[in-house]
């Protein structure tokens, strides 16, 4: 079945089609998706906010960029996982 012609029900899927047309991800491709990472500085960026939030003092804007690093950090989560599958497969095939 041709998944393409469904729409995507999540962001994740919309960015599978953007990295992968042909629905098949190529190793190369995974290998790529498995090197991405937040720079440090938004990694400090995310411990600051994390502390407010935990202490209750993140303004509505902070809020709201928590909720952007969350949502990439989500995305990100689940592109590695599928690139790790394909690599694994890969693995295996050859």
């Amino acid at each position: 079945m041709n998944t393409a012609a469904l729409p995507p029900k999540t962001e994740a899927e919309v960015w599978m089609r953007i990295l992968h047309p042909d629905e098949e991800m190529s190793p190369r491709v995974a290998r790529a998706i498995l090197g991405l990472a937040f720079p440090k500085n938004d990694l400090g960026q995310m411990h600051e906010l994390s502390a407010k939030a935990r202490s209750g003092k993140l303004t509505a804007e902070e809020d709201a960029e928590m909720d952007n690093f969350e949502r990439v950090g989500s995305i990100l989560s689940t592109l590695k996982s599928k690139a790790r599958q394909v690599l694994k497969r890969s693995s295996r095939s050859s």
